[in-house]
């Protein structure tokens, strides 16, 4: 994970609110911006219209909320404008009748931070002993298939990202966008990692003087590097939806099947009117599979790290990612959960998340020199001893470090995508059949499953449980996905993440029943789809009765006043959050029918079982 002080996709938080509208205005606004209107200093917000284009009285309106802090329109988006105007101008312009939402333009980070034995990544997803041991070697996976990376740029001059044509598929880097205004090139260092995850082609550990060959899961594709994050790792929504929008536009041109979103930050209203949730949805329905981390919230204390999936990875309709610890061994067998991946229910909104794990803890991949990560902690570099065969030497490497983060599990879930959208069979899956076939094949863990894990530096424990809100349908299996054609849901079904609704009832051992439902937008028709155990597992055991019997879960505003973990608390507020009404959150006539999922799931069954002893892991201070 990058050592910023920002959280990258695993120390930012994007977590969902459901918006109420209010009979104040004819739109509505995000809850955080109607509550700094008593402040008068000025701030950038997205509008969004009811129709794709303005009509003249919004368009006067919206010229005088802007020349009340002397400024104009910053910048026309897709489906709106950016602005900049104090909150009160902003909440007088939803007043407007084409205007249908207007939001804070938040700051947004990228998801990963870092230290060696190298990860084993690619052979991690495949239980296949031959293909594991095929994995061990770059392969042409994902030729063709364009994988826009949207992160901090891509180090195009790494030898592992430069096609060496005749030796093996080699994945080219093509300039695709940049929002930022500062080039292409990654100063920061983190989009570089991610693209060596997806795609690295190994040429600068190739050779029988190296320990293992450090490559990437798809080193077939073609990567779109569209820039959204700074020098610093930092940016915002208007210029992620930028590229997002760049990306759509583009996808015929470069044959962009798959969007990486390595990046975060909080949730600050519902996904039904956040415009960076909005827009990942667009890409989502014009055929792009859109895989974004979870984030790195998982040992915030107060929830025990659930409700702390951040955004846009809180949208129902994407791929969301967590982090899963390979423990540096070839073998699937070792692997644990890392207690920093972001757990659900999204907050708000309490959508099912994360959807899949995948290997995200320190994860070997290509370094660019000189930029801020590498600069900032030069223990993430790899060390020569680690790479070359027979050497201890502490020397540093120029050409490989680490990072961990959901940030990393999120790339290697773009690379199988990539790799499965290429196999006999596969080609033509929608997103929404990619998503159930990785969800319905993802490896599921035995009953009860627990796990300790113990901070080497700082002695903290951290208890996990093995539940839907932690590891999602399970651990993501790229063989089982290959060969399970039968798993292919029909291709106008929709796979959008169910909602969790609490029941407020306890069962016999004091658990919380919560019901797993659909929500009205979806359009799921048969309960077997999420409902049997091909998808969740076996076990209708899941979550902890200190954490599902504690109202912090469902609705304590300690969550969101805590500024220790949120940020500012001018930002996040110190009243309650705005869905802490338990006839929003109790009621399943909110969410729609629990018929649709069929009985109620306990969530909070007995836990029993042997308790799984994990390595201790590094502390996590950024996405």
């Amino acid at each position: 994970m990058d050592k910023s002080g920002f959280w990258k996709l695993s120390s930012n938080y994007l977590i969902a609110f459901t918006v109420a509208a209010s009979a104040a205005y004819a739109g509505t606004v995000a809850p955080d911006l109607d509550k700094m209107q008593s402040s008068n200093q000025p701030v950038q917000v997205i509008v969004q219209y009811a129709s794709a284009a303005s009509n003249a009285a919004t368009t006067f309106a919206l010229n005088q909320a802007t020349a009340d802090c002397g400024n104009q329109r910053i910048a026309s988006l897709a489906s709106g404008d950016l602005c900049r105007m104090t909150p009160q101008a902003a909440i007088d312009l939803a007043k407007q009748p084409n205007v249908k939402h207007i939001s804070v333009n938040h700051t947004i980070q990228s998801t990963g931070t870092g230290v060696p034995v190298y990860d084993y990544l690619p052979e991690s997803l495949h239980t296949n002993p031959a293909a594991a041991a095929l994995a061990a070697l770059p392969s042409k996976a994902g030729t063709g298939i364009g994988v826009a990376v949207l992160d901090s740029g891509i180090y195009s001059a790494s030898a592992d990202l430069i096609d060496q044509a005749g030796l093996r598929g080699h994945s080219h880097v093509i300039p695709g966008f940049d929002a930022t205004g500062e080039g292409f090139q990654d100063d920061y260092g983190h989009g570089t990692h991610v693209a060596g995850i997806i795609a690295g082609n190994g040429t600068n550990s190739s050779g029988p003087q190296f320990r293992n060959n450090i490559h990437g899961i798809a080193p077939g594709v073609n990567l779109i590097n569209v820039k959204v994050l700074n020098h610093a790792g930092a940016s915002d929504d208007a210029t992620v939806i930028a590229g997002i929008e760049w990306v759509i536009n583009n996808q015929a041109l470069y044959n962009i099947k798959v969007m990486n979103l390595s990046l975060g930050r909080g949730v600050f209203e519902s996904y039904q009117t956040d415009p960076l949730c909005q827009e990942v949805e667009k890409a989502w329905q014009a055929g792009i599979t859109v895989v974004v981390a979870a984030g790195n919230g998982g040992r915030y204390q107060r929830t025990n790290g659930y409700l702390t999936i951040s955004a846009p990875a809180n949208d129902p309709l994407v791929l969301t990612v967590g982090a899963m610890n390979t423990k540096s061994t070839p073998s699937r067998a070792d692997d644990l959960m890392t207690s920093y991946s972001s757990k659900g229910p999204s907050y708000g909104d309490h959508i099912v998340k994360p959807d899949i794990i995948a290997p995200g803890n320190l994860i070997f991949s290509i370094q660019d020199p000189g930029a801020v990560l590498q600069i900032a902690d030069r223990s993430d570099i790899v060390p020569l001893g680690s790479l070359i065969a027979n050497s201890q030497s502490p020397a540093l490497s120029t050409t490989y470090f680490m990072l961990s983060g959901t940030s990393m599990a999120a790339a290697a879930a773009s690379g199988a995508v990539a790799a499965l959208l290429t196999t006999t069979g596969s080609t033509g899956l929608t997103p929404d059949q990619v998503k159930a076939r990785l969800m319905k094949t993802a490896d599921k863990f035995p009953p009860n499953s627990r796990a300790l894990i113990t901070d080497p530096t700082t002695g903290q424990q951290f208890h996990l449980v093995y539940d839907i809100f932690t590891v999602g349908a399970g651990y993501l299996n790229l063989d089982n996905a290959i060969v399970a054609a039968d798993n292919t849901i029909d291709p106008a079904a929709n796979a959008a993440s169910p909602t969790a609704i609490s029941t407020g009832q306890l069962n016999a051992q004091g658990k919380l029943i919560v019901n797993i439902v659909n929500t009205k937008s979806t359009v799921w028709g048969d309960s077997t789809v999420w409902g049997d155990s091909t998808v969740w597992g076996d076990s209708t055991v899941w979550g902890d009765s200190t954490v599902w019997g504690d109202s912090t879960v469902w609705g304590d505003s300690t969550v969101w006043g805590d500024s220790t973990v949120w940020g500012d608390s001018t930002v996040w507020g110190d009243a309650g959050p705005p869905y802490a009404n338990s006839t929003v959150w109790g009621d399943s006539t909110v969410w729609g029918d629990s018929t649709v999922w069929g009985d109620s799931t306990v969530w909070g069954d007995a836990l029993s079982g042997a308790e799984l002893q994990g390595d201790g892991q590094t502390a996590i201070t950024s996405y």
